[in-house]
This record gives C-alpha cells, sequence and structure tokens, in this order.
C-alpha cells in the first residue's frame, strides 16, 4: 500500500520517543533485571513490553523510534545551560540504549536520529509528514512538549505518564482541558510557566492557571505584551520585566516540523523481518518468554511480513529454559512476577516484562513460591 493513500482509522503511523520510553522504562524496572553475565537489561525489557503493548493496542501499518544523538542541539546554542542541572546519565542505561536499537533493527524497525536536533523534532516532522498525507498519526512520549503537534483529526499524543503502562491520549480536545489552551498554542503558554526539566524558567508569579487564563483572553504573545497595560500591577511589572526570557522560551520550546530526515514515510512500513534474527537476539539476551510473546505477535501479522514475505514465524528450534532471575532484595521487599522468565521487583515497582493479563496468570502458578519467599501476589 502506497502511503500516498490514506489508512484506515486503525492503522496509524505510530511514532515512539525513545528516549522518553527508554528511560521511562530504566527507572521503571528493577535493575536487578539482567543477564546471566550480570549485563543489565531492565530498560530493554521495559522497552521491549511497551513497544509489544503499543503494537497490539494501536496496530499501526507504519512504525519509527525517534532517539537524540550525542553531541549538542541548536537549542543549547539559543539559551545559556539549556538543560543544565539534570542529573548525569546513569552508566546502567548507556549500553542499553544499543541494545534497544537493536531491538528495533532485529523487528526492522527504523531509528531516526539527526545531528543538532531532538528526537522531539523527528518526532514533529514525521508527524507533519503523515498530516500531510492525511494518516492518522499518534505520537508516544512522556515530553509534554510534544501536546504543540496534536492536531486533529490526524494528530494524536499518546502520553506516558509514569512508568511502563500508565497512557493518556490526547486530541485537542484533550489537551485544551488539561492546559486551558489548544495545542497551537502551547509553546507560548509552556513559554510562560516555564520548564525545570529543560532548565527554563518561566515568568516569576505565572503558573499553569494564569498562562491559560492570559491566553484565554490574548491570542499570543505579540497580543500579551501589546496589552500588558490591561493586567494588574503586579502581573504587568513582572511580564514587563521578564518578556526577553518568555520569547526566548517560546523560540526554544517550539518544536521543528522540517528536520532533513533521510527516511522516507513509505521506509516506515512494518515488515521485513527475519524470524531468525529476531529470535537470535532475545535469546542473546536471555529474553525467553518476550521470544514467545514477540513470536506470537509476529505470527498474528502484528509487524507485518517477515523478510521471506510470509507472515508465520520460522521454525528455528525450540526456546531454552528460561532461569528465573536471583533476587538481592530481602523476602519482604519482594511482591510481583512476571511471566515464565520471571523477574522479583520492589513493592510499587511495576512489572514491566509483562503485560497484566499475563502476569495475573504467572501469579496463580507460582503463589506458593511467592508464598515461601515471604513475598505477595499481585492481583
Amino acid at each position: 500500500m502506497s502511503l500516498s493513500a490514506s489508512p484506515t482509522s486503525d492503522q496509524p503511523l505510530l511514532l515512539l520517543d525513545g528516549m522518553s520510553l527508554a528511560f521511562r522504562a530504566f527507572f521503571a524496572l528493577s535493575p536487578d533485571i539482567a543477564t546471566s553475565g550480570g549485563l543489565q537489561t531492565n530498560a530493554l525489557h521495559g522497552f521491549a513490553s511497551m513497544l509489544l503493548s503499543l503494537v497490539k493496542s494501536q496496530r499501526p501499518r507504519a512504525l519509527a523510534v525517534a532517539f537524540d544523538l550525542p553531541g549538542g542541539t541548536f537549542r543549547d546554542e539559543m539559551t545559556e545551560d539549556y538543560k543544565g542541572g539534570r542529573a548525569a546519565t546513569p552508566p546502567e542505561i548507556e549500553h542499553q540504549f544499543d541494545l534497544i536499537s537493536g531491538l528495533c533493527a532485529a523487528l526492522h524497525i527504523p531509528v531516526v536520529g539527526v545531528p543538532r536536533f531532538e528526537a522531539d523534532d523527528v518526532l514533529a516532522t514525521l508527524s507533519a509528514r503523515g498530516r500531510d498525507l492525511e494518516w492518522p498519526v499518534v505520537i508516544v512520549t512522556g515530553d509534554r512538549d510534544s501536546f504543540q503537534l496534536v492536531e486533529d483529526p490526524y494528530v494524536r499524543v499518546l502520553y506516558n505518564k509514569r512508568g511502563v503502562s500508565d497512557y493518556d491520549l490526547y486530541d485537542e480536545a484533550g489537551i485544551l482541558a488539561r492546559c486551558g489552551v489548544e495545542p497551537a498554542r502551547y509553546p507560548m503558554y509552556a513559554a510562560l510557566r516555564g520548564d525545570t526539566s529543560d532548565n527554563l524558567p518561566g515568568v516569576p508569579g505565572v503558573g499553569e492557571k494564569t498562562a491559560a487564563k492570559l491566553f484565554a483572553t490574548y491570542r499570543d504573545l505579540d497580543d500579551l505584551f501589546a496589552h500588558v497595560g490591561e493586567l494588574t500591577p503586579k502581573l504587568r511589572e513582572s511580564l514587563t520585566q521578564f518578556e526577553n526570557r518568555a520569547r526566548q522560551n517560546e523560540r526554544v520550546m517550539t518544536l521543528v516540523r522540517d528536520v532533513p530526515l533521510e527516511v522516507t514515510l513509505e521506509e516506515l512500513h512494518l515488515g521485513g523481518w527475519s524470524s531468525a534474527e529476531v529470535a537470535a537476539f532475545f535469546d542473546r539476551y536471555e529474553m525467553h518468554a518476550m521470544r514467545r510473546r514477540f513470536e506470537a505477535a509476529l505470527r498474528e501479522g502484528l509487524f507485518g511480513t517477515s523478510s521471506d514475505g510470509g507472515g508465520a514465524v520460522d521454525d528455528v528450534g525450540p526456546v531454552s529454559p528460561a532461569t528465573p532471575a536471583a533476587p538481592s532484595l530481602s523476602p519482604t521487599e519482594l511482591s510481583a512476577l512476571g511471566d515464565g522468565e520471571w523477574f522479583l521487583v520492589s513493592e510499587g515497582d511495576h512489572v514491566g516484562v509483562v503485560d497484566v493479563e499475563s502476569a495475573r496468570f504467572a501469579v496463580g502458578s507460582v503463589t506458593d513460591v511467592l508464598a515461601r519467599l515471604g513475598g505477595r501476589p499481585i492481583s
């Protein structure tokens, strides 16, 4: 099917913010998830589980994963100490970015990154291209900056609120209800509010409610500052003093929708994977239960057809028996486990490597094990 044709509503272009989802997975899952050789793979497990769940729920025709590339971006040149103050990237996740890219390569899913631009800009550009062809687009991210990309009836954002399974799907009405402004005006609203995660302070005394109230009256920053004399003395003084900051924030927060991309939308079609390569990838990192879950999805055709043109998974041999990960936590801290290749994680953590249905099935089969450990089965 040519991408110049519009797919049905249940066949979106699915765009994943790889950086955002990888970090969510890393912090949601136990660091004890690792290979027998000690290679930490919790972010890989979480990302794989998220990817599979998203493909099952969204049934995309095409898919891409966007990542930041090493080095600075043009935003670093626009404002001093952009994203300064952030904690250093944990070394335990650094190698897992490559593992996640390897998973995508095995599934023949393009990983897209462009020097000097952020993953958000890549998502913005791909979503704009999909919109121009009247494709339904779903952007999956934990970054609120993508709210500005929402555009009915084509572009929606599936916002990852926390962990690996907690999402909200936003259309224009949803963004308006959440923020008090339309998606197109989100950058100016955020410019006044500021964004501490990017080290972009806002206008003192202007929070989310005040920013939304101002843009219910004024069209944009130009209109607001043209009528700043109509505001209360305190608010007028703060806006006048920090006008340059607000305007700079808006420029920094506005996503680029024309990033020079080498990949075409035609190349984002799902399919072209090799069942042997997929199996080899999961076996390499001892993800035997995850392999079974993906192979079931491949047989169902959720990732398109294989490189030989067939939709079925080849017989590549039996899966090695799963070996439970040896927990290093005390029995009273252990509370949840996953499917087959099970992991025990701290109470309050997400199971992550399995979906809820699989987790409940697994718990039912090993409740006695948990009881002996002093753990509590999830319900």
